[in-house]
């Protein structure tokens, strides 16, 4: 049988407030550090092709990674931080990639790896609104991070469209690795067959994350 592709896309936050305290660069390692373990659960998915890009949002929204790429051929590139928080304008941006086309009929939900430190400063919902519209994004596995105690977590949840679902939170490096090793592998739960009728593939819940045990959280 021939693999299906599953598109991730990463949805990341470069707003001047992840500047501080060193989380852009941060973010910055652990994506790459989870390159290798994206590659580790392509390969244990013979039926699924994963492709991957990014968006980035702070004053506007753009591609990061533009071209959907080969998870074997990916290579992380540096985000730098650029102004405010345009979260929607990047649901926008990835709603366009979600319809079909571009998006091909046959294929596995898609990702959709939300990361934030701030309030949205845009109609996000408005944003979110189109993503649901369209066939792909509401299938999607939708996973979500907040970084620090100032990320809105209500909105965050609404992006998840599950209550039993809560984001991930990260206050310090430790966490943060751990949480984006996580966010990197829910491929596994969009390449996951379910039964004809069901309702969106949902990533199941992660494991605990390192707490970091006698570091005061930075964030």
């Amino acid at each position: 049988m021939a693999s299906r592709p599953v598109h991730f896309i990463w949805l990341l936050d470069c707003s001047g407030s992840m500047g501080v305290n060193g989380k852009i660069a941060e973010l910055n390692f652990a994506i790459r550090e989870a390159v290798p373990e994206m590659q580790s659960a392509a390969r244990s998915n013979p039926g699924a092709t994963l492709l991957v890009r990014a968006v980035s949002f702070a004053s506007g929204a753009s591609w990061h990674i533009d071209e959907p790429t080969p998870v074997d051929q990916f290579t992380w590139e540096d985000l730098h931080t650029y102004g405010g928080t345009d979260m929607g304008a990047a649901f926008r941006l990835a709603a366009g990639a979600l319809q079909t086309p571009p998006m091909p009929q046959r294929a596995l939900p898609p990702v959709l790896a939300l990361v934030s430190d701030g309030q949205p400063t845009d109609d996000w919902r408005a944003g979110l609104r189109a993503v649901d519209d369209t066939p792909w994004g509401r299938r999607a596995v939708r996973v979500a991070l907040a970084i620090g105690d100032d990320a809105d977590k209500s909105m965050l949840k609404e992006f998840l469209a599950n209550p039993e679902l809560e984001p991930l939170q990260a206050k310090n490096p430790r966490q943060l690795a751990a949480a984006i090793r996580w966010m990197s592998t829910a491929v596994k739960a969009a390449s996951t067959p379910k039964a004809d009728g069901a309702g969106p593939v949902q990533a199941p819940p992660p494991v605990a994350l390192d707490k970091g045990e006698g570091e005061d959280p930075i964030w």
